[in-house]
């Protein structure tokens, strides 16, 4: 099922929580809302799945306007952050509820719930209560209890918030399993940046109630729009630049920073500042002394942070601002100590020119 959101405004009081918001979500995608606490995902959410009316703006499930329509008769499943499982009910009968809601026949319930176990991986524990459950297990009761009655479309508001780290990890994959195998459309909340890249088709990044950027994942890590999505989705330097110059034949910013000279890809800049986007792991350490080179800057290593497989320095940088670099697969003798200068290189077709 096709979702378009047009214009969508919702209100609390003063407090524009959802402001002005469009979407084209496509039939089967897996879209994640992301953004900090406060951003307006949750509250974008549960005005599509009719919790909430937009103050303004339209609703459409394909063609369909469905403004006016109550919660019940969307043909939405809902994931709640908390799971809203009933205590005192199996895990057959929570699954089952919104079926006898619905006034499903029984064979057809069991037949159902059959078939929705055996693709959550819950076979066998039908008769068991939420309590005796792992975090994990009960989360994927909450799924099936949604994705049992045939929603046209799925909502998830953080499902994941409440397992650790290591659960987080497995549940997000299976969710994305059972999600194509299902072909179901899906809307996702989370302010997990790594959570959204690993589930999602497309992802809209949310900032105090408005639109930052949509698109793939790795549309928005590699070509990030504004300031706001560059640090959110990932770690990011940013770095402002004077423009010196503009190479038209080569499409090439002739900038400086710190009375240092670089050539950068990019458009004609509209003023005499840029801001630069620039994702720590494509700067690349200098070795000796590289005097002269292009792109190169010298700072003091801050602190180094030995994760294994990659080393994260903290340098100090242009107008006093750390700048991070991560070294993957470091080499034993060459990491660097705090307080040893360090020289390293900005890659001249990498940094992205981003609006503040």
């Amino acid at each position: 099922m096709r979702v378009e959101l047009t214009n969508i405004t919702k209100l609390f009081g003063p407090l524009r929580a959802v402001d002005d918001v469009s979407l084209a979500i496509g039939e089967g995608d897996f879209f994640t809302l992301l953004g900090p606490s406060g951003c307006g995902k949750t509250t974008l959410l549960r005005t599509i799945a009719g919790f909430y009316n937009p103050d303004a703006g339209e609703i459409r499930f394909g063609e369909r306007l469905i403004n006016h329509i109550p919660a019940h008769r969307r043909e939405t499943g809902m994931v709640f952050q908390n799971y809203a499982l009933f205590p005192h009910l199996s895990v057959y009968d929570n699954i089952a509820y919104g079926l006898k809601a619905r006034r499903i026949p029984k064979p057809e319930i069991a037949e159902r719930i059959g078939k929705i176990l055996e693709s959550v991986q819950l076979a066998g524990l039908e008769k068991r209560s939420p309590s005796k459950l792992s975090g994990g297990q009960q989360q994927r009761v909450a799924l099936a209890r949604a994705l049992v009655i045939s929603p046209q479309i799925l909502l998830m508001d953080e499902p994941l918030s409440n397992l650790d780290a290591k659960l987080r990890v497995s549940m997000r994959e299976e969710i994305r399993r059972i999600q194509k195998k299902l072909g179901i459309t899906t809307i996702y909340v989370t302010h997990d940046q790594e959570e959204a890249m690993a589930v999602s088709d497309r992802i809209a990044i949310l900032n105090r109630g408005r639109l930052e950027q949509v698109g793939t994942p790795a549309e928005i890590y590699y070509r990030p729009e504004s300031r706001f999505a560059a640090e959110f989705m990932g770690s990011s330097n940013i770095i402002e630049m004077d423009v010196t110059g503009w190479d038209g034949d080569q499409c090439r910013i002739v900038a400086e920073t710190a009375g240092q000279k670089f050539s950068l890809r990019g458009e004609k800049p509209s003023g005499a500042r840029i801001i630069l986007s620039v994702r720590p792991e494509w700067i690349r350490v200098v070795a000796g002394q590289a005097d002269g080179e292009a792109n190169v800057l010298s700072g003091t290593v801050l602190s180094s942070t030995f994760l294994g497989s990659m080393i994260r320095y903290r340098v100090s940088g242009p107008g006093g601002t750390p700048i991070v670099i991560e070294v993957h697969d470091p080499n034993e003798g060459s990491i660097r100590k705090d307080g040893e200068i360090i020289r390293y290189r900005l890659p001249p077709d990498r940094p992205l020119v981003i609006r503040d």
